[in-house]
């Protein structure tokens, strides 16, 4: 039987660039819609906001509708 040492580093959490807080981003797409066979635009606005917890950035849905 063999073992095995491991050494483990806790892992730095970066914290969120000063001045940052939460936006709202909006992006338009083209869709296909199969029950009329044609392109639509749609629109999706996304909250964006850093998660201290995690370290991340979080990019969340909020609205899809058509333009």
């Amino acid at each position: 039987m063999s073992t095995l040492n491991a050494h483990a580093t806790p892992l730095q959490i970066p914290a969120a660039p000063t001045g940052t807080d939460r936006w709202y981003e909006t992006d338009r797409r083209i869709i296909w819609n199969e029950k009329t066979h044609a392109n639509e635009v749609h629109e999706f606005v996304y909250e964006i906001s850093w998660i201290a917890e995690r370290g991340v950035w979080r990019k969340f849905l909020l609205t899809r509708r058509k333009s």
